[in-house]
């Protein structure tokens, strides 16, 4: 079993920073692709970052600029800090991880359960 814990969403005004955390565990031999997405009310879920193992990175156009993505790989952690958040923003962001677990075997996409961040104008 692996699971994904993410923390660090909440209420922030507008122009202000959140940092988002996301922690896996379980059997996990390995993480590749690690990064976090976000869904608003009506809307599909949009890509916000990426990182790789190798620590290249990916940013939507609307992260770039204002969102860092960054991993810790001894703690099976990936980050999201952001700053001059605007109302836009406001969304149920999920970080996701492409894991190799045992005994399976096999290598899949986690997800976490979606942490709130809501930004007031």
């Amino acid at each position: 079993q692996v699971q994904l814990v993410e923390s660090g969403g909440g209420l922030v005004q507008a122009g202000g920073s959140l940092r988002l955390s996301c922690a896996a565990s379980g059997s996990i031999v390995s993480i590749g692709a690690m990064g976090w997405f976000r869904q608003a009310p009506g809307k599909q879920r949009e890509l916000v970052a990426t990182i790789t193992r190798d620590v290249f990175t990916n940013y939507a156009d609307s992260a770039k600029g204002r969102f860092t993505i960054s991993r810790d790989n001894a703690n099976n952690t990936v980050y999201l800090h952001m700053n001059s958040l605007k109302p836009e923003d406001t969304a149920v962001y999920y970080c996701y991880a492409d894991i190799f677990t045992l005994p399976s075997g096999t290598r899949n996409d986690y997800w976490g359960q979606g942490t709130q961040v809501t930004v007031s104008s």
